[in-house]
């Protein structure tokens, strides 16, 4: 059941700035590096700190890392690296790798074992096709707002700043054995396909999101409000905002730069909405050319350039420009996101422009992954 009112006592005793991380990885096999159905296997025989860390996600061959609550952005890196230490070590002794790329290059869908908990029971009968189909990898953050009310604006005024984050975060160009030609095949793939998902309408209050999801529950659309997959999304049981639009990151690095940068951009835009600072009313189809071009092109192309329209901006200088916004907040907060000027999928279209073989560029950025996330020292 979906209690709607509950949700506003969450939200009215949530804290401004606390922080939680959600990062997902491929389960591998580490001589051939397909993916293997060992979550099961892993998550029963966890203990301590890894056994209250761990979630499952839809696939058998993937498993979900989680910092809980940190009281704020360096509370909860410092969580999760400690469980991701944890958790590569636990893979390792159970002869598993772990990769961190939005999609696993070669992997056949049909070959992947559903987990058998209630929830992705329902997911799959729900969607079918388009449920199997999901065999992807992400990062996920939440940020604590206060009042219900000003968490949906927040959301709203978020909704421009998610195909930039796109652009940065893109890591996935295979998709099916194949070269996608594009940044983020994940986008594509889960994104684009999954219903109530991508770059939400601006709801404007809680009231008019309220009344959306009420349809929902009356029409049978949902019966649980995480079958609500939009991009951004006020997290009704957590209190937060929850930006759910990057692919996973192949180093511990920019996962951590990307972290801090997503919840610089959360925290600024409660300040702008707090200030009074207007919010441009952007259409969805713009938004949308904007989210095409970072599946596209990632950092390599160029987006829209929403204040001066009819111009572009280099997508590489995405970074640059969401650094510049939330230099207030920034600089309160001690965040300074540190990331490389190559991104994940960036870094591995150089190599297939290069003529690299597809299981070699793979291998590569799955030895990255196990070189940074299993230390737990930050960059």
């Amino acid at each position: 059941m979906i209690d709607l009112d509950a949700a506003e006592e969450v939200f009215a005793a949530s804290t401004d700035g606390t922080v939680g991380l959600e990062e997902e990885f491929a389960l591998l096999d580490p001589k051939v590096l397909d993916l293997v159905p060992r979550f099961e296997e892993l998550r029963d025989s966890a203990t301590g700190l890894l056994a209250e860390s761990i979630s499952g996600e839809l696939i058998s061959s993937e498993i979900e890392i989680r910092s809980g609550r940190g009281e704020d952005v360096h509370d909860a890196l410092s969580r999760q690296r400690e469980a991701r230490k944890e958790l590569f070590a636990h893979a390792t002794a159970h002869g598993v790798a772990l990769g961190a790329t939005g999609t696993h290059p070669w992997a056949d869908y049909r070959e992947q074992p559903n987990i058998d908990t209630e929830h992705y029971r329902r997911v799959v009968e729900g969607l079918q096709y388009v449920a199997r189909r999901n065999n992807t990898f992400s990062l996920h953050v939440h940020v604590g707002v206060r009042d219900l009310d000003r968490a949906v604006r927040v959301c709203d005024r978020l909704r421009a700043v998610l195909p930039q984050l796109l652009a940065i975060s893109a890591n996935s160009p295979y998709l099916d054995a194949r070269d996608a030609g594009l940044h983020s095949a994940r986008t594509q793939a889960f994104t684009r396909t999954f219903p109530r998902c991508g770059i939400p309408d601006a709801y404007g209050s809680w009231r008019a999101y309220r009344e959306y999801l009420e349809l929902l529950i009356a029409t049978g659309g949902i019966v649980e409000y995480t079958q609500v997959w939009w991009s951004v999304r006020p997290h009704i049981a957590f209190g937060t905002v929850e930006v759910r639009i990057c692919d996973a990151q192949s180093t511990a690095q920019e996962s951590d730069g990307l972290a801090q940068l997503i919840v610089a951009c959360v925290l600024q835009a409660a300040r702008d909405l707090d200030e009074g600072r207007p919010a441009p009313d952007l259409p969805g189809r713009l938004l949308e050319e904007n989210l095409w071009r970072a599946i596209r092109h990632g950092q390599d192309g160029d987006l829209l350039d929403l204040e001066r329209l009819g111009e572009c901006v280099p997508a590489a200088a995405a970074a640059e420009r969401l650094l510049a916004w939330t230099a207030p907040v920034r600089a309160e907060a001690g965040i300074e996101p540190v990331l490389p000027e190559l991104n994940g999928a960036q870094r591995q279209r150089r190599a297939i422009a290069a003529g690299t073989p597809m299981d070699e560029v793979f291998r590569t950025v799955v030895q990255e992954t196990a070189d940074t996330y299993a230390t737990g020292v930050p960059a």
